[in-house]
């Protein structure tokens, strides 16, 4: 579940959006309203439910074999992303749907893109489908654990690059 060529993905598990509008998320931290989307690279940071906090690492240019050993682990892949338990059964049963935007309508920020008009999706939103089996196929270690916030600390302070999401809604 990635972009094609000339397009970039908004993850939703609302099936009937037809058009997108620039809107300011309740926890921007900027006033400028967007329609947000993600590219090939970031499009698994959003194979999960959308309230679901996930923390999530990978190999870049400047990792040490040191960190990816200690962190993602010697022999599995160059990615792991780490749930809590307690988000098991949504990820199981979440209905997350990919809606296909054209790229040109977007530019880079930060680690996503954005718009600043409205978008129309290029065709129907599609299922996204098994969020376990879309991470197996994409060879991405998903890591379970009782709570995030000590993973957190480690891939943070670490050399490998990572995003956090909804780290709000993890266990204390």
């Amino acid at each position: 579940m990635r972009p094609a060529a000339g397009e970039v993905l908004h993850f939703s598990e609302d099936p009937s959006i037809e058009i997108f509008r620039p809107h300011v998320a309740k926890t921007a931290q900027q006033a400028t309203a967007y329609v947000w989307a993600v590219g090939h690279d970031r499009a698994p940071d959003y194979w999960f439910p959308r309230q679901c906090p996930r923390a999530m690492a990978w190999v870049g240019p400047n990792t040490t074999s040191e960190d990816r050993d200690r962190i993602i682990g010697a022999g599995s892949g160059s990615r792991v992303h780490a749930v809590e338990y307690g988000w098991l059964d949504a990820m199981r049963s979440v209905e997350l749907y990919a809606y296909r935007l054209p790229a040109d309508a977007f530019v880079e920020h930060d680690a996503a893109v954005v718009a600043t008009t409205d978008v129309r999706p290029l065709s129907t939103p599609e299922r996204v489908g098994d969020l376990f089996a879309l991470h197996e196929e994409a060879g991405i270690q998903l890591r379970v654990m009782r709570r995030l916030h000590e993973f957190w600390a480690a891939v943070t302070a670490s050399t490998l690059e990572w995003s956090g999401i909804r780290l709000r809604n993890a266990r204390p």
